[in-house]
């Protein structure tokens, strides 16, 4: 038996539905059903495809998470089937925050559709952000001043692609670059250019279909009180107001003598 067997036999059961009535919505013999759920076969991924929209539920989820043990109504449920993101409320039914700190980043990408993982995360409540799902994530490196290392970028949850505003930061996580913060634009129809608001790094791109979720910025949680050192872009609009002002004050004194 495998979790994926128990999964489809729970789902079939919470349904009330027979194993020939499931096959013949897959399109396949009972015969050939029964084997799935009984783990003397493994599904192909067109049959897998199948269950998934059949149910409405994510193909992270049925192979990798025991449904059996959590409340599939206290999940959000996105387009298409592409996965089914976990919540957690608390006693007035306001959605929690969860915080990915440094240490549980490197377990984010298995476990961001595991609702056993989001469970274990630290969780704290901001009402002023108002509607939406929101999840905190820890800023690496110096690619986006004046965020700095142990900060948190609080997020709100994108459904759609389509949704990305060109210019705006956003938290995405990839299947081949993890956990990013960056600027996003849309100069292709199926990839993203991100870029990086400290000049030294080049932008670059990733595809639509390595993206496995985008949060939109929303606000920072900072612990550092360190003075902000002058950008050159603030040096130099210091230094034109103050060449406006000599060459004011030349004119003044040229116009009173």
């Amino acid at each position: 038996m495998s979790l994926f067997s128990d999964n489809i036999r729970a789902l079939r059961v919470k349904h009330k539905i027979s194993q020939e009535k499931l096959a013949e919505n897959l399109s396949i013999t009972r015969g050939r059903y029964v084997k799935y759920e009984d783990g003397t076969s493994e599904a192909p991924y067109d049959i897998l495809k199948k269950i998934a929209l059949y149910f409405h539920m994510s193909i992270d989820l049925i192979l990798s998470v025991d449904i059996r043990k959590i409340d599939v109504q206290n999940l959000i449920k996105l387009e298409g089937n592409r996965l089914i993101l976990p919540i957690q409320v608390d006693s007035f039914g306001e959605n929690y925050i969860e915080i990915v700190s440094q240490k549980a980043k490197a377990g984010y990408l298995n476990g961001y559709a595991d609702p056993e993982y989001i469970e274990s995360l630290q969780q704290i409540t901001l009402p002023f952000l108002g509607p939406g799902k929101h999840r905190g994530f820890p800023v690496e490196g110096d690619s986006m001043p004046p965020h700095e290392d142990g900060s948190i970028i609080i997020g709100r949850y994108v459904e759609k692609l389509g949704e990305v505003m060109d210019g705006k930061t956003y938290i995405l996580i990839t299947k081949n670059e993890g956990m990013v913060y960056k600027r996003l634009n849309k100069n292709k129809k199926n990839s993203l250019v991100l870029e990086s608001d400290n000049s030294f790094y080049p932008n670059y791109e990733v595809k639509a279909s390595d993206i496995l979720e985008i949060w939109e910025y929303e606000c920072n949680i900072g612990r550092s009180d360190k003075k902000q050192e002058m950008t050159e872009t603030g040096a130099m609009k210091d230094l034109l107001l103050e060449l406006k002002r000599e060459v004011r004050e030349i004119k003044n004194n040229t116009s009173n003598t």
